[in-house]
């Protein structure tokens, strides 16, 4: 019995690496990117689209809740509040497309 629980744990685990917004859709999550304009800010401090936020050497953001938090500070500056549900999606595209946590 003691085996198993163990085992299920090390699954659990397993599973929640692999999977830094597990509820997330980044499909939905781009969506949002787009309807909440993200890039606006970004524009203005990268130039371009303002993806290359996301891609330069100096990011902030090096974990999923460090995501997390920057998506709070950002939604901030916007006027806006995300949903913990908004916030996996957005953290799943963002991961998808960009930071790649594992």
């Amino acid at each position: 019995m003691k085996r198993i629980a163990t085992l299920t744990l090390l699954l659990a685990a397993g599973s929640a690496l692999a999977a830094p917004f597990p509820d997330g859709n980044p499909k939905t999550g781009k969506k949002l990117f787009d309807q909440y304009k993200c890039n606006s800010c970004h524009k203005d401090k990268m130039g371009g689209d303002g993806s290359a936020i996301f891609t330069r050497r100096d990011h902030r953001v090096t974990s999923p809740q460090g995501m997390l938090e920057q998506m709070t500070m950002c939604s901030g500056a916007l006027g806006k509040s995300l949903t913990p549900q908004e916030q996996q999606h957005l953290g799943a595209y963002l991961n998808q497309r960009y930071y790649k946590f594992k």
